[in-house]
């Protein structure tokens, strides 16, 4: 370590108990969707105790989009509280980003500070935020040798894939204007503060593809008077499976599932409606420009050709994108803070992240940080736990690359006037 990055090591160190007790707070007050009121009032709040300015960001929700959200299956979204925050000042500005929401499951862990209502955050959220705080903590205290600003990025609605796109849309990446972006995802299902990096593509795109499907009811005994929106839907269903086996490049990863078919209310009745929801994720640009083509066709064409009606909600989440440049440069303040040796490549994530509406504006590095061991329960699982000991660590991290990075930039600006 040179000896900015140990005296931000020993900093986060000597703040443990702060950013647990913050994680510990957030983890019990779990909110899920773009409008967390409970949570985004906590960060604001500590944020006033460092004497850190903030502002809200992401304002509200477009009916439109409030629409399109509940037809996907979440709640009622009005309001996008995400909340920003400026650390020094001048250019180059970096951007420090922590998700906050999360996820419409029920904790079965036995932990004192566990959530009971309903919700949870299983996804590790409560920790992003809470590293992102000593971050903040950190490089307040540092504010006067920082040469420029650091963005912190405290975001919700990542869960429904467009929280960031909210963030973009009401100026996160503006005043002042974002040079670079970064990002931290734990995995405890990885050993402690080892990290894992994609160079280039880093996450899959999700396109989903909501299918309201009208026919004409009536009784089953007499289908010649009726069109059945139950067959049209299966007609869909297989066609748009096929898609993947014969129209897309085997070599490109691609993953088509209807994870909602629905409709109908007894053996002897044909119904109005039907219902599928068709996601595709995909590493692979080019596939994902042809299956966004070519759904919305099949579609179209199966209803029409039974005489049916429908109605299509559409949603894009990008792919993450690592650039290449940028890793470069934020890997050795990475290695700093964790030790070279637990740095490494990894393939790209076949899940989603909307981290990538920040980094298909700006330049960008996403990682993914061990905080637990093989075997432990995945994101996503009701029992997933994290080893809290890498709190320190990660809000480092954090600040570790915002300041090198700075400096560093800094320095070359220097060397150019010389």
């Amino acid at each position: 370590m040179d000896m900015i990055s140990d005296k931000i090591r020993n900093m986060a160190d000597e703040i443990r108990t702060q950013i647990v007790q913050d994680r510990r707070y957030l983890h019990q007050i779990p909110e899920i969707g773009m409008d967390l009121p409970e949570t985004s009032a906590y960060i604001k709040k500590r944020l006033d105790e460092m004497g850190i300015p903030w502002k809200e960001c992401g304002g509200k929700v477009p009916e439109k989009v409030t629409e399109d959200f509940m037809q996907a299956g979440f709640p009622r979204m009005e309001n996008a509280t995400g909340v920003t925050a400026v650390i020094g000042h001048g250019s180059p500005c970096i951007l420090m980003r922590a998700d906050m929401d999360a996820l419409p499951i029920q904790e079965e862990n036995d932990l004192e500070f566990r959530s009971c209502n309903g919700k949870g955050h299983m996804c590790g959220h409560d920790s992003h935020a809470a590293m992102l705080l000593g971050a903040a903590h950190i490089l307040k205290r540092m504010e006067d040798s920082i040469p420029g600003t650091v963005k912190l990025m405290f975001q919700p609605g990542e869960e429904t894939g467009a929280g960031a796109r909210m963030m973009v849309g009401d100026g996160l990446l503006e005043d002042p204007k974002v040079d670079a972006a970064f990002g931290i995802h734990v995995q405890p299902t990885e050993e402690p503060e080892t990290v894992g990096y994609s160079v280039g593509v880093n996450s899959a795109s999700l396109d989903t593809f909501i299918v309201k499907i009208k026919g004409k009811g009536g009784h089953s005994s007499q289908p010649q008077l009726c069109v059945d929106p139950l067959m049209i839907m299966n007609q869909i269903y297989q066609a748009v499976n096929l898609l993947v086996t014969r129209e897309v490049d085997p070599a490109a990863m691609a993953a088509l599932t209807c994870g909602v078919a629905k409709g109908g209310t007894a053996v002897n009745i044909i119904p109005d409606e039907a219902e599928i929801h068709i996601g595709v994720r995909t590493l692979d640009v080019e596939a994902a420009e042809h299956l966004k083509q070519r759904i919305p066709e099949i579609v179209d064409a199966y209803v029409k050709a039974w005489r049916g009606e429908y109605e299509m909600t559409v949603f894009h989440t990008p792919n993450t994108y690592s650039d290449e440049k940028i890793c470069r440069e934020f890997t050795p303040f990475i290695g700093q803070v964790v030790g070279n040796e637990k740095l490494r490549q990894i393939p790209p994530m076949t899940g989603t992240e909307d981290f990538g509406y920040v980094t298909a504006e700006v330049p960008g590095m996403f990682i993914f940080f061990g905080a637990g061991k093989p075997g432990s329960a995945p994101l996503h699982s009701p029992q997933m736990v994290l080893d809290e000991d890498v709190l320190p660590a990660g809000a480092a991290i954090y600040a570790n690359v915002a300041a090198g990075w700075l400096a560093e930039q800094s320095r070359k600006e220097n060397k150019k006037d010389e």
